[in-house]
């Protein structure tokens, strides 16, 4: 079998007195979507700053392509960051350069990377606008000009222009209205499909979680109550919690 491309155990993380992560274990595999839900205050956000290096765990290991995370050098994680992990944050203000250029703040991860030639950059800069549908002729155009949907789509074109093997989303749809969220959701579900991206979405939306992904992880007070493949515990949940969960979606 595929070992699973990044994978932790045991993950534990307190506050003082609150325990935001307690003896948390996941994995996710190349090609697969795995959404993290939860109440506000279940850890999930917290789960995902420490799998991707944002923060450090109490104990526990997470295992990147059969390596430990913490065991890497500063250089070898910022690499990382650069190339093969890709972060899209909630607010696209915390992902983006507002004061460079949209196809400057897509370049950027190219030149990260070693890109120099100014024609190749700009080009694929473009090719990643209209990927994102955004008009090619706002290029030169600042974020901060843009709405909050197009910046995050800004934001995803960013993320996703040096194909990374695994992309931590957090809650990408959050703020956003319902016409907005949806055309979003179906740009993530096609750009995951075309290009066989490992997603590791933090959201508390069932819906969302339901569109986009192939298991599911519901977290409740830093603990992992339930995890399985998306339609069975949508559809036959076994934790009360997950069953509340799912029945305020339904009463809605």
């Amino acid at each position: 079998m595929t070992p699973p491309l990044m994978q932790s155990s045991g993950l534990s993380l307190a506050f003082g007195r609150i325990q935001a992560l307690d003896a948390v274990d996941i994995a996710i595999w190349p090609g697969e979507v795995v959404a993290i839900v939860g109440e506000s205050g279940s850890g999930k956000s917290t789960l995902l700053r420490v799998l991707s290096g944002q923060a450090a765990p109490d104990a526990g290991t997470v295992l990147y392509d059969g390596r430990e995370v913490a065991a890497m050098t500063a250089a070898e994680r910022r690499r990382l960051l650069r190339a093969e992990w890709g972060f899209v944050h909630q607010n696209p203000r915390d992902g983006l350069r507002m004061a460079v250029s949209a196809g400057g703040n897509i370049g950027e991860r190219l030149m990260a990377q070693g890109s120099r030639h100014y024609g190749n950059i700009r080009a694929a800069a473009l090719a990643w606008l209209q990927k994102v549908e955004i008009e090619g002729d706002r290029i030169d155009d600042l974020p901060r000009t843009f709405s909050g949907g197009m910046q995050q789509r800004l934001q995803i074109a960013r993320t996703l222009v040096t194909e990374p093997r695994l992309v931590f989303m957090d809650e990408p749809t959050g703020g956003l209205d319902v016409s907005v969220q949806a055309r979003l959701l179906d740009l993530i579900r096609a750009l995951v499909a075309e290009l066989g991206l490992a997603v590791l979405i933090v959201t508390h939306d069932i819906a969302a979680a339901r569109l986009l992904a192939h298991r599911i992880v519901v977290m409740r007070h830093g603990r992992v109550v339930e995890h399985g493949l998306t339609d069975r515990v949508l559809d036959d949940p076994q934790h009360p919690y997950t069953q509340l969960l799912v029945a305020s979606v339904l009463a809605a």
